[in-house]
């Protein structure tokens, strides 16, 4: 079929066809008469050109002939061949002209990789002089007239994409997008929100451009209000102002307090609009005493001072404003000065730029704007600079703004090959050397660093450098000797989390680490224990000679003291240390057993936990424990079997658990016969035979 069109009329009269081909082999020659008939009717049609609500098509002038029936010659079988040939006719055409549409494609895609658009659009719309049904040729060529700035043709293209399917995602973007640009925000908004109802996984994607309409809406609204407040002569002080400041050949101190006076006139959102409006940015940026100011090529305290006020200006006028936050990132001067005045000797300016970079930190609007325009290596580098210098109320601000920024994908990347200089350097200085005037900023820089860390690739490079490592193992020691708690916790936060990368640095640095971490399990402070032990969990599977040495150190009956507590995160961490040690060290079997013969902490935790860590870890403990001789007999009478034959048919999903009870099943029965006469009771070996089938892990 030529047409979709045609294709859907055709079989809404299969039936009807059907009942003709049946009157076609009737014995009664008055119905196959009629049955004749009405079968030359159809062929007949075939020729009609298609109804179209829109003119699509190119009619054929020289319509092939189509063999009619006789009814003396013509058989019911010779019809069903002629409509058999003529769809195959069909089919053939249809395949030519997608074959010449999807070459014409092809190269207008070419051409709008080439940024040649308009060569584009042709090579699109001759496609659809081919096929106007192709959705793709629909689409491709809106994303080209959106290129082109000819929106009203692309919302019109992908109107007719959406006939062809109405699911296209691709259509509702482009029309979305289109409706933005034409200041249409209701029908913009519901092209996007009808994307989340196509796919509800775009979700995300789409609340990005919806965010991107309300900006647009909203700076629409600001702007009208602005000009109608400045027809009242409301606004009049704001252009009055920069006019003055427009003047050249003044002293620093005119327009210094030129621009005190702007910074009081712009504090609510009209006169900051009014300010963009009446090109504030250009006039100030352009000012040749400021500009000097801002590149700090005299540091005199007049023009110090113009400084400071120059970035208030700025830090006022973007406050809450996200369109004169984007306005401001377009002048290299301003880009420039906000990353470098981050270390000036003069407080004032390093203030108010650190509080300029608070307002682009608070909102992910303004950190995106910051992240694509400034430059970001610099910037790190910089604000651990400032973290580094003994002035707490800069310190504080200037790890904010990392965390802040931390939180952005993009901006990890864009430090990943700076990480060792810029910031693992400073950060293991300030571990080395904490001290009563830096502990407090120690705390949220660690925080940050957490954060920094999320990437995969940072967190890697943490675990592999030896200098970090070391200034852990410093800085520990040197925070239980002055009680630094409130910088011992997050510290063995990031450690649990950064150990949880396999690497030869960490198996180096893991017996003075473990160490360290022996002696905070003596603490008062349960949190400061719960994270020494998470520390423990995660260091000792990467070196046998730490695991000996925390068993020596007593760790076993520490672990089983955290086991009988309520702590979830201090269960999980215990039982994980405690079956590293026991599948280590028959020691640590003998020592556990012995403190708990009946291995009630074991079977407790097979009971009541939930977890699969903590249940799979106990399963597993139970299995190390049970090589020890006669440990089989000692639980005869327990209800060790039925805890452990519930996990091993437990959730399907739950392979570790499973595999390991199975383990500990087998090994019970090994070395206790008697046992097997209760699981024989309970079916217990169509269960393990199940179990065992599946891969072997551990948790």
């Amino acid at each position: 079929m030529d047409k979709l069109e045609d294709l859907e009329s055709f079989l809404k009269n299969v039936d009807k066809i059907s009942e003709v081909v049946t009157d076609l082999r009737s014995l009664n020659v008055e119905v196959q008469q009629k049955a004749i008939e009405t079968a030359d009717r159809y062929i007949a049609a075939l020729d009609e050109p298609c109804r179209e609500k829109v003119n699509k098509t190119t009619i054929n002038s020289n319509p092939p002939l189509q063999p009619s029936l006789d009814l003396q010659n013509d058989s019911p079988e010779n019809f069903m061949k002629i409509m058999e040939r003529d769809a195959e006719d069909r089919r053939v055409k249809r395949t030519a002209k997608e074959k010449k549409a999807t070459e014409l494609k092809d190269k207008g895609n070419e051409a709008y990789a080439q940024e040649d658009y308009e060569t584009a659009v042709k090579y699109y719309s001759d496609g659809l002089s081919e096929l106007k049904d192709m959705q793709p040729l629909y689409t491709n060529r809106a994303q080209a007239y959106m290129k082109l700035g000819r929106y009203k043709e692309a919302i019109s293209d992908c109107e007719m994409a959406l006939k062809c399917n109405e699911r296209c995602i691709k259509a509702y973007l482009h029309m979305g997008k289109a409706y933005r640009v034409l200041k249409k925000y209701k029908e913009s908004r519901n092209c996007f929100e009808k994307i989340v109802e196509i796919d509800p996984v775009m979700e995300k994607i789409v609340k990005e451009y919806l965010n991107q309409v309300d900006f647009e809406e909203g700076r629409e609204n600001q702007e009208i209000d602005a000009r109608q407040e400045g027809c009242r002569g409301n606004g009049l002080r704001v252009p009055e102002l920069l006019e003055k400041l427009s003047r050249p050949g003044q002293l620093p101190l005119y327009y210094c307090g030129g621009l005190e006076i702007l910074s009081q006139a712009v504090s609510d959102c009209t006169a900051q609009t009014l300010f963009r409006l009446n090109n504030g940015f250009s006039v100030i940026s352009s000012n040749d005493t400021v500009r000097s100011c801002l590149l700090q090529k005299t540091k005199d305290p007049d023009s110090q001072e113009l400084c400071a006020s120059a970035l208030k200006l700025w830090r006022v006028i973007c406050c809450g404003n996200d369109e004169n936050q984007k306005m401001l990132m377009t002048f290299s001067l301003n880009r420039q000065s906000i990353v470098d005045l981050i270390t000036s000797e003069h407080v004032a300016v390093q203030n108010e730029c650190l509080a300029l970079l608070c307002v682009y930190s608070r909102m992910s609007h303004g950190r995106h704007l910051a992240i694509d325009n400034l430059n970001v290596p610099m910037l790190v580098r910089n604000l651990m600079v400032c973290i580094s210098k003994p002035k707490q109320q800069q310190q504080n601000t200037a790890v904010n703004i990392l965390e802040n920024f931390a939180a952005e994908n993009k901006f990890c990347i864009q430090i990943r090959d700076v990480l060792t200089n810029f910031v693992i350097l400073p950060f293991t200085t300030l571990l080395r050397n904490i001290s009563e005037s830096n502990r407090h900023v120690l705390v949220s820089l660690i925080s940050a660093i957490g954060c920094l860390a999320r990437d995969d690739v940072i967190c890697h490079s943490f675990a592999h450098d030896p200098e970090c490592w070391k200034a852990f193992v410093v800085a520990i020691r040197q925070c239980t000797a002055c009680e630094y708690k409130e910088v011992i916790y997050p510290l063995l936060g990031l450690i649990i989390n950064l150990s949880a990368i396999t690497s030869p640095i960490i198996q180096e640095h893991a017996v003075s680490l473990c160490n360290c971490c022996l002696g905070l399990l003596r603490d008062r402070n349960g949190g400061v224990i719960t994270r020494a032990t998470g520390v423990l969990s995660t260091v000792l599977p990467q070196s046998p000679e730490a695991v000996q040495h925390v068993i020596q150190g007593g760790a076993i009956r520490t672990m089983r003291l955290l086991l009988k507590g309520t702590g979830q995160n201090a269960t999980k961490y215990a039982i994980k240390t405690l079956t590293v040690c026991t599948a280590a060290s028959h020691l640590a079997r003998e020592e556990l057993v012995k403190s708990d013969k009946k291995l009630s902490i074991l079977r407790h935790l097979l009971a009541s936990s939930c977890e699969e860590m903590v249940s799979g870890n106990a399963s597993l403990c139970l299995a190390h424990c049970l090589e020890l001789e006669g440990i089989g007999s000692t639980l005869l009478g327990t209800d060790i079997v039925p805890l452990l034959l519930r996990h091993a048919a437990g959730d399907a999903k739950r392979t570790a658990v499973r595999q390991n009870a199975a383990i500990a099943l087998g090994k019970l029965c090994q070395s206790e016969p008697r046992h097997m006469n209760k699981l024989r009771e309970l079916h217990g070996f169509e269960i393990l035979h199940s179990t065992m089938q599946l891969p072997t892990s551990e948790p």
